[in-house]
């Protein structure tokens, strides 16, 4: 993969949360993680009713950056579901998100992180 930053949404393995194995998936790369070329992602799922309202950012095409997230449906960001993976997993860019977005996903990471009991 070519130019990798905060923002786009690229194909991954995806692991399960008990790491049973992982599915092919977009995710949305939030942050490098480290000087490794790890990346802070969390995955992207066309199943709304998933979607942890007030938490997970929803995308649809009436959104002025749906076009270019390279999304076919609409889907939820789910911040609810993160995970730090090795920059040589990250498969293929299909596109990205607008900067304002990006901008208030991690405000609102960054929120809930600092409000943990």
């Amino acid at each position: 993969m070519a130019v990798k930053r905060g923002g786009q949404i690229v194909l991954t393995p995806f692991p399960y949360t008990d790491l049973s194995g992982a599915k092919l998936r977009p995710v949305l790369m939030l942050r490098q993680a480290s000087r490794f070329d790890d990346w802070l992602v969390c995955m992207v799922s066309s199943k709304l009713d998933h979607a942890d309202a007030g938490f997970d950012e929803v995308l649809t095409p009436a959104d002025a950056d749906f076009a270019a997230s390279g999304l076919k449906v609409p889907s939820a960001l789910r911040l609810s579901r993160l995970a730090v993976l090795d920059a040589s997993l990250l498969v293929g860019s299909i596109g990205s998100i607008g900067d304002e977005r990006l901008a208030r996903i991690r405000q609102r990471l960054a929120q809930w992180i600092a409000e943990a009991d």
